[in-house]
């Protein structure tokens, strides 16, 4: 028992040097085979259904061997050339959006941990999962991570058919961005959840408190944030998703500034934050499609939407046609309507990486700090490179 728990010291120790540096197992990275299309998400715990690829290395039988083969390593990057013409206004620019880094360590047959860093950005999860039972049925997670609210936050980029990734109602009510209120939290945060799955795979749920403010934050208020998610499989392909928020949130603007959406909420100020979604996800060898519908209201400004997303491989050629149409009303009240349309190719040239071309059409855009209902056209390029 004593030598156990000696190689578990070896191994959480091992496992530090290895955050900052992955020359060591870089040898035994395992591209997947050609052709391969991703259907997960970043790392294999973001959510109850998601799972890894293992990253099996030489000196069976030693510490170091026993290391590499409980280590999972992953990482993926996309950039590319967007050209922009909003307001009367062209815009150009070559950027890499993302560079991501991602460790999973399998201490024990139940318990785990995984640590993830944007090098174009900061750390983005730190998080520690302990399975409660001898089945998927209850797991325990501490830390920092995805939130489960909407269909698509807790997806990868990797794994999204449009360049800029999340519906306008996603990125606005998970907290990815364009909140002014709340600010870029990448759809993370910080605190405990509870998840599983029963009756093989077919129910799913997860149960979240959290607190409310984002990542690498601490609370900005005394109360917490509960989120609760709710998935059924009634048939091969099909999954269907039900997600809700009950909360506080905290105005992180100073200096009397207001939110375009939001204006009535003042610096500093506690607020009601509560959300509620509803949508469905297909895929099949022919067609890859998923919709929801969003609500939210902070404050007493009230915020709904809806998107529909599809993929259609264009014969064996791995290419895809992409399109959506997404609706969304930050607030009803004062009418802030925006439709989005999205066009596109996508070529899978090796694994899980890919070209993308997309033309996307808004009918109304922020500028000057106000909501301007005007035509904006955008042209978008990017590529994935990502291996797991």
């Amino acid at each position: 028992m004593a030598k156990r728990f000696l190689n578990v010291k070896l191994f959480l120790a091992a496992s530090l040097v290895l955050l900052g540096s992955t020359a060591a197992v870089g040898a035994s990275l395992q591209l997947p085979p050609d052709g391969e299309v991703p259907q997960d998400e970043e790392g294999k715990m973001n959510t109850v259904s998601s799972e890894a690829l293992p990253l099996s290395g030489g000196d069976e039988g030693g510490l170091l061997g026993e290391l590499v083969d409980r280590i999972q390593v992953h990482g993926y990057m996309q950039g590319g050339f967007n050209y922009n013409h909003a307001n009367g206004t062209d815009q150009s620019t070559f950027e890499l959006k993302r560079s991501i880094f991602w460790i999973n360590a399998q201490v024990t047959d139940r318990w785990s941990f995984q640590f993830m860093h944007d090098f174009s950005s900061a750390v983005l999860e730190y998080f520690t999962d302990y399975r409660l039972t001898s089945n998927k049925a209850l797991t325990v997670r501490i830390g920092q991570f995805k939130n489960g609210l909407t269909l698509e936050n807790p997806l990868s980029p990797t794994a999204m058919e449009a360049i800029d990734v999340y519906a306008e109602g996603v990125t606005y009510l998970a907290g990815c961005g364009s909140d002014p209120l709340l600010g870029v939290t990448t759809g993370r945060d910080l605190g405990l959840s509870l998840f599983g799955e029963t009756n093989n795979g077919k129910l799913r749920y997860e149960l979240q408190v959290l607190n409310g403010q984002g990542i690498n934050k601490k609370d900005g208020n005394a109360e917490k944030d509960f989120i609760g998610r709710l998935e059924f499989r009634p048939m091969k392909g099909l999954n269907l998703v039900a997600t809700g928020q009950i909360g506080r949130g905290h105005n992180i603007l100073t200096d009397g500034k207001v939110s375009v959406y939001n204006p009535t909420i003042q610096n500093g100020q506690d607020y009601k934050r509560n959300r509620l979604t509803a949508g469905f996800d297909y895929k099949s060898r022919h067609l890859n499609l998923h919709g929801e519908w969003l609500e939210g209201w902070d404050g007493s400004a009230r915020s709904r939407g809806g998107y529909l997303t599809g993929a259609v491989p264009l014969g064996k050629s791995k290419v895809d046609l992409v399109g959506s149409y997404d609706f969304f009303n930050f607030n009803t009240d004062l009418h802030m309507h925006q439709h989005k349309a999205i066009a596109g190719l996508q070529y899978w040239f090796y694994g899980k990486c890919r070209v993308q071309l997309q033309y996307v059409y808004k009918n109304a855009s922020i500028a000057g700090g106000q909501f301007h209902h005007c035509a904006n056209h955008a042209v978008m390029c990017q590529m994935q490179i990502r291996f797991n």
